[in-house]
């Protein structure tokens, strides 16, 4: 997306109090139009007070929120041009799918017959049409799921705010309606602002994300971004696994880092602005990016032990034991067997790593 796109929501130097306590501390983002945005982080950490605070179900404490330019601090939450999906459906029971759908329609001041029609061609989104004479406890989560996403895009908000929607439901039901909400975003062009803990589905939706924690945001980005380059400690533990270490800079020459791990290891990264020689920060490294070999090779070489191979199905995770220093974890997908040699336990090999591979992080 271009620099200009028009800004959905903007959110400036939002704060959020509970007597004693700050929920959220000074939160400043601008969230585009048509634009698939994520909120990632740990329970307790912001995302849904932000997001109940963008639909109008908290005041903001301090700072302000702007919808298309138009600040909507004072404005009730049915006055807002967004809609919720919750964790709860919270559909009706003893009406149908198609009347659950419409209902909103109805309270909105819609005809009978107009409600029907545009409950239908939004069943018809989320492929549930032949289900509308049924009542919701005939159908499964991953359809009642559907139906609530139908009933809020029904009366066409500008945004769309999805609470953990598919917390719910089962790993792989959870994985196809991650595929099914992305496609429904591009169909209809609505802004959707997503809640979620879960970092794998933040990274398969998301146009950008914010991680968040303990009240404030940690990063802002796109999902390769974040994962690539993590910008503390905290969104590199978080986002993912990774190879996280305890390094002192020895020293920096050319824009490179040379790094001390302990037990006499050494690795050369490239160098951040915020680190000098001497300082003890820390060092991620994902663990998709190293192999191991018999002997060193041109890139970075760490001499270590085999502890363990771990099967888990797409990938072989192995354990490593330095000698003296730290562990390592090297991941190895089970299609690259044949090129990528996995080392039984109890034998000696190298950790390589690929070039760019190891990032200093500012604690």
């Amino acid at each position: 997306m271009n620099d200009d796109t028009q800004i959905a929501v903007d959110v400036r130097d939002a704060v959020k109090r509970y007597g004693d306590f700050t929920a959220l501390q000074k939160i400043s983002l601008g969230i585009r139009d048509n634009e698939f945005f994520t909120l990632l982080g740990p329970s307790g950490c912001g995302k849904t007070t932000l997001l109940r605070m963008i639909a109008g179900f908290e005041d903001v404490t301090e700072g302000a929120i702007f919808l298309y330019g138009d600040e909507i601090a004072t404005l009730p939450p049915h006055q807002r041009p967004v809609n919720t999906v919750f964790q709860n459906y919270a559909l009706f029971p003893h009406m149908t799918v198609l009347d659950n759908v419409g209902f909103g329609l109805e309270m909105r001041g819609a005809s009978k017959a107009d409600a029907r029609k545009k409950a239908g061609e939004m069943l018809d989104l989320v492929q549930l049409t032949q289900f509308a004479a049924r009542k919701p406890s005939q159908l499964s989560g991953g359809q009642q799921q559907r139906v609530a996403l139908a009933r809020a895009l029904a009366p066409s908000p500008k945004v769309l705010l999805l609470d953990e929607p598919l917390s719910a439901l089962d790993l792989k039901l959870r994985k196809a309606m991650q595929i099914e909400l992305k496609h429904i975003q591009r169909e209809t062009g609505i802004t959707f602002i997503f809640v979620t803990h879960d970092q794998e589905e933040a990274l398969t939706m998301s146009d950008r994300i914010a991680v968040m924690s303990a009240g404030s945001m940690q990063q802002l980005g796109e999902p390769k971004d974040i994962y690539e380059s993590p910008r503390n400690m905290f969104v590199a533990d978080f986002i993912g696994e990774t190879n996280l270490l305890e390094v002192s800079v020895d020293a920096i020459n050319d824009g490179r880092a040379v790094c001390h791990l302990g037990g006499g290891h050494e690795l050369t990264c490239n160098a951040v602005d915020e680190v000098g020689v001497g300082s003890t920060v820390h060092m991620s490294v994902r663990p998709e990016r190293l192999f191991l070999s018999d002997e060193p090779t041109e890139s970075e070489s760490l001499k270590g032990t085999v502890v363990e191979n771990i099967f888990i199905g797409t990938d072989i995770t192995t354990i490593i034991d330095l000698n003296e220093g730290p562990n390592f974890t090297v991941r190895t997908s089970n299609s690259d067997r044949g090129t990528k040699r996995i080392f039984d336990p109890g034998t000696e090999a190298y950790v390589n790593m690929e070039a760019g591979s190891a990032r200093l992080l500012v604690d």
